[in-house]
């Protein structure tokens, strides 16, 4: 009676270390495809944030400078009015510009311009952030794939190490340059 009880033990400590194995094996993997995944992610932010870039900031530039176009050509007749003589034609540059300025209550390119350097601002600093991201997600999966026993499992899973490279900061040569230059 007592000679099958020891077999047994046997034989479920043996199943119960290679179910061990099994799922330490897969806690790995499942690991490093979850950081590549994140890797992945970050990755994509950062093209829709260059993107965004891409889309927005010569509209915001195309819609500043038809403001300043306006601007300039409302202030031209403005002054070509005040050197005429004409009461017709001063009465039609009044008409024009209360027209305008009901429109527009102030005539103030320098705020576009403002606004214009502050959404370039933002969209600078959100592409810096998920290109920070972005490298802290390589961080995590280069330390985790390189680490004792991560490498050994994974390279028994077949599983291939990707290499990733860190982005740098330094500005793109398509980057928007400051306008008042």
């Amino acid at each position: 009676m007592k000679n099958w009880k020891f077999p047994l033990i046997i034989a479920a400590v043996v199943i119960a270390v290679v179910m061990l194995c099994i799922f330490s094996f897969q806690g790995v993997q499942n690991k490093a495809i979850s950081l590549e995944e994140q890797i992945s992610t970050a990755q994509s932010e950062i093209k829709v944030q260059e993107k965004r870039r891409a889309d927005l900031i010569p509209n915001l530039v195309d819609c500043v400078q038809a403001y300043d176009e306006h601007e300039y050509q409302t202030l031209m007749d403005v002054i070509n009015a005040r050197g005429s003589s004409s009461d017709e034609s001063v009465q039609e540059i009044q008409t024009m510009i209360q027209a305008v300025a009901e429109a527009y209550p102030e005539l103030k390119s320098s705020e576009n311009y403002r606004e214009l350097m502050n959404e370039l601002a933002t969209t600078e600093n959100l592409i810096a952030n998920y290109r920070s991201n972005f490298n802290k997600w390589v961080k995590s999966y280069n330390q985790y794939v390189r680490k004792f026993p991560n490498r050994q499992i994974l390279g028994m899973l077949g599983y291939e190490v990707i290499s990733y490279e860190y982005l740098d900061y330094n500005v793109s040569s398509d980057a928007p340059t400051n306008l008042f230059d």
